[in-house]
């Protein structure tokens, strides 16, 4: 019979370990949101390219917004 050990981890690791996080003050330092993007290699002509390939349902109606709002200000 094979007998594996079990290890178990007191200290909780991050959900997303591979993914950094960035706070407003870096992004800030960067030079702002569209400089910091630039320095991360993220081009906003790229980004709409790739949100005007996605499907129309992929986006909230006017409808949608406003009730997702409404429901945000009343949660507060």
């Amino acid at each position: 019979m094979n007998k594996k050990n079990i290890e178990t981890f007191n200290k909780s690791r991050p959900l997303f370990s591979g993914l950094k996080s960035y706070s407003v003050d870096e992004i800030l330092a960067a030079g702002g949101t569209t400089a910091f993007a630039n320095k991360m290699g993220k081009n906003p002509q790229n980004i709409i390219k790739r949100l005007e390939k996605l499907p129309k349902d992929a986006f909230l109606t006017d409808e949608e917004v406003e009730t997702a709002l409404k429901m945000l200000k009343e949660s507060k």
